[in-house]
Formats: C-alpha cells, structure tokens, sequence
C-alpha cells in the first residue's frame, strides 16, 4: 500500500479509524480528505516471538526515545518510548516462552522473550488499567533519524508520582493477543 504525500520513513501510514485484522496486515490507508494522519511502528523480539504494532496518533514529526538509566536498563540497553494518545497490540505466538520481570517498587513488569532474550514492551497495572511502553531498539519499520534519544532517570521519584507519570505519558489503549 502506498501513503499520500511525501514519504519519511517505510511507515505505514492508515486512517485514524482505520481498522486491521489479528495480524495488522489490512490497513485502510490514509485519505487527507477523511481525517488526520497516523503512523503505524511494527516491533518485534528478535525470534519474532514477541511483537507489537503501535497506532501513534498523531503521525510524529519525531520520536522521543528515552534511555532509561534504572540498572535493569543499563544492562539491556533499553530505550522506550510511548504516545498516549495510540494504542498498542501485542501479540505472542507462544506464551511459554514469554517471561514476565519486575524489580524495586514492582509497579512495571518487563515482557522478556525467553527465546531470544529481548524485551520489546513494559507494562504497568494502574487502578485496572493496562499502559504500555515499547522498546524502541525492537522497532522493524522507523528511520533512526525520528528518534530523539536522551537519558532518563527516575531516582527519588516515590511510587505515588511514577504512577502517575505513567498514566500521563505512557500507551493507555494496551491491548495484548495470544495464539498458544
């Protein structure tokens, strides 16, 4: 499928009511006549166990991406990003051979592949609801020339407020699918 106008990146560029089936392959692309524009990122694990399709709406002119600098980070590279006004689908094809991870306040869990070792999302449970970032690093289909890397520290911020900070910033339309 090809998007209107000048293209950026490989992208896919859909409607913002677009609507795609379990394997985000139908797209109704986007018209600039029937509403603004959106830009659909793929993600995966390394083995493809673990992926993810991420609606960023409105389409980014660029794509903070924030070098975490917590220990667990540090030591797999990780480098989130997030748009709270997208949604994210998540899917696994093998469930066993997913992993979940949580440390210090226990408040996020990172979805670790057990086959390949990459944690391609994070989750976090707040007052019955699901929110999301994903790991840039994992991205298949965005320039790297989008992304707008800086360190980010969250040391002596008390649960209360990381919680908050979570609500405010992070994916809160998470959506996860399994097939085994």
């Amino acid at each position: 499928m090809s998007a209107s106008g000048p293209k950026r990146t490989s992208v896919t560029r859909i409607c913002c009511n677009a609507q795609r089936n379990k394997s985000f392959n139908d797209l109704i692309e986007c018209s600039p006549h029937y509403c603004g524009r959106v830009m659909l990122i793929a993600g995966r694990c390394h083995c493809g166990n673990i992926s993810f399709a991420l609606d960023w709406r409105p389409e980014p002119s660029e794509i903070p991406a924030r070098a975490c600098t917590c220990s667990f980070c540090a030591k797999h590279g990780g480098v989130w990003t997030s748009c709270p006004t997208g949604s994210l689908t998540v899917s696994v094809k093998d469930r066993t051979r997913l992993s979940k991870y949580a440390f210090g306040t226990k408040t996020a869990e990172f979805h670790v592949c057990t086959g390949c070792g990459v944690v391609p999302v994070v989750t976090s449970r707040i007052d019955g609801r699901l929110y999301a970032v994903v790991s840039v690093n994992t991205f298949e289909n965005v320039d790297p020339a989008l992304l707008r890397r800086s360190p980010s520290t969250f040391e002596g911020e008390n649960e209360q407020a990381r919680l908050s900070r979570r609500q405010r910033n992070w994916i809160a339309d998470v959506q996860f699918e399994g097939t085994s």
